[in-house]
């Protein structure tokens, strides 16, 4: 993702997560199910931001490594700007 192009959308980013993490941990299922809802993190999830859904997401998914969570929990990052 650069500069020039626009993130993916989070339901998408969501979709990836299901189809690679396939038993996802307990803590981080609904907020892969509240991704799925939403298009960025300035959509609201009920009374949540998306960033903040992001960002619990993150916070739930120590557990998933490999490959395909490196990128996209670094794509998450860039796109919540978490450090």
């Amino acid at each position: 993702m650069t500069d020039q192009t626009k993130p993916r959308s989070l339901a998408a980013i969501a979709y990836d997560i299901r189809k690679t993490w396939t038993k996802p941990y307990f803590g981080a299922a609904p907020y892969i199910d509240a991704m799925g809802n939403l298009s960025d993190i300035h959509d609201m999830y009920f009374h949540d931001t998306g960033e903040s859904v992001v960002r619990y997401f993150l916070a739930n998914a120590k557990t998933w490594r490999g490959d395909d969570a490196k990128r996209i929990k670094a794509e998450l990052k860039l796109i919540a700007k978490v450090k």
